[in-house]
């Protein structure tokens, strides 16, 4: 089976998010993804290794067609509920706000789509605008709480905010939980 994806234009990281549905739908075969620029053409390289696949390059002007080829179940191997997020800001890295709020939206909507879903999500400080009301990544924070991950709010930091009575998703906890679920979990990782 071969099937051929036109994602000249997309932006980070839908390119492989479809392509992983359409491999995800095979035993074996073939995808042919078409982006338009370098960094795509990496990440998809990135994302073939990951998974144990094959990726190989054609240049056809201005496009890039990169097929991945499957062969039998992946080889990539996850431990599920092993792992923990905290998420310290409303915004991903530092510099201009407007591009670290386009790639915390990027990141927690690839969350989504992602075989291996963390535990939980704790966010603090400001990072707790992400789980009230207006935020821009309510629905993909629904998404994942159906997934079954943990949403868990700093209580103080939504007080500090004045968001207390904001709360969109997920649960109020404190902090001596989040050091416990920290410390019980196989991996943390911190943004």
């Amino acid at each position: 089976m071969h099937q051929t994806i036109n994602a000249a234009g997309w932006t980070c990281p839908r390119p492989i998010i479809e392509t992983k549905k359409l491999l995800d739908l095979m035993e074996e075969g073939s995808v042919t993804t078409i982006v338009d620029n370098e960094t795509a053409v990496k990440n998809l390289f990135d994302f073939a290794a990951g998974q144990g696949y094959k990726a190989s390059r054609e240049n056809n002007g201005e496009l890039f067609h990169i097929t991945i080829q499957k062969q039998g179940a992946a080889a990539a191997s996850r431990r599920e509920g092993d792992l923990v997020i905290t998420i310290t800001s409303d915004q991903m890295g530092t510099g201009d706000r407007d591009f670290g709020e386009s790639l915390m939206k990027s990141y927690i909507y690839a969350l989504t789509e992602a075989d291996m879903k963390p535990k939980s999500l704790i966010f603090i400080n400001s990072g707790v605008n992400l789980t009230t009301e207006g935020s821009p990544v309510i629905e993909s924070l629904r998404t994942l709480e159906a997934q079954g991950v943990e949403i868990l709010s700093c209580g103080a930091c939504l007080d500090f905010y004045g968001l207390s009575e904001k709360l969109a998703i997920g649960t109020v906890s404190n902090m001596y939980n989040f050091v416990e679920k920290m410390n019980n979990a196989g991996n943390t990782v911190r943004f």
